[in-house]
């Protein structure tokens, strides 16, 4: 049995959702709005504050997509009552972020500047000219956003520099000399 998908998801009070036919969740909460169609062979309930996800049968399929719907409609239900943030730093001489309007224009030893726009429903932020905060209630979105950034310049394995997620650690390899010593 699927450990995650028999889990039953609480509702907040602020969170409202609705089950329509297909398998159709909506989900309305203080910060916007969320849906999504799941697959038909999986079996949602909604009880007074908290909703289950069973399945049909023991097929594979149907055991791959227990946990995923019960983590889907979770990650909903929080994104539509808390949000989801995502935080960037930019590391080396050079680097840096410029916020125009709801999009960011990154300095990252180009060329050229590159010109992220912020899809609907999801903010990007500098805090610093360092640092980047992407949030929205859409969690793949968020992180698509943050790996979108990310990917305009990854962390250097031999020097680190480049963007990186906030925390995330580095290894930096050795260089020439320092193999050549061995």
């Amino acid at each position: 049995m699927s450990r995650i998908g028999m889990k039953p998801i609480l509702i907040p009070e602020n969170v409202t959702v609705e089950l329509s036919k297909n398998n159709h969740v909506t989900v309305k909460g203080a910060k916007g709005e969320l849906s999504y169609t799941f697959n038909k062979e999986m079996i949602i309930k909604i009880n007074d504050s908290s909703l289950m996800v069973a399945r049909k049968d023991d097929e594979k399929e149907s055991k791959s997509l227990h946990g995923l719907t019960r983590s889907l409609i979770n990650n909903m239900i929080i994104g539509v009552s808390e949000g989801f943030v995502k935080h960037l730093e930019m590391v080396g001489v050079g680097y840096r972020a410029e916020q125009k309007g709801n999009a960011i224009n990154l300095s990252v030893m180009k060329s050229h500047l590159d010109i992220i726009e912020a899809p609907e429903g999801i903010t990007i932020k500098v805090e610093d000219s360092t640092k980047i905060a992407i949030s929205g209630i859409d969690k793949q979105q968020v992180g698509h956003v943050a790996a979108l950034i990310r990917s305009s310049r990854p962390p250097n394995a031999y020097t680190g520099k480049g963007v990186r997620y906030l925390g995330e650690e580095v290894t930096i390899k050795p260089g020439k000399s320092a193999r050549a010593e061995t």
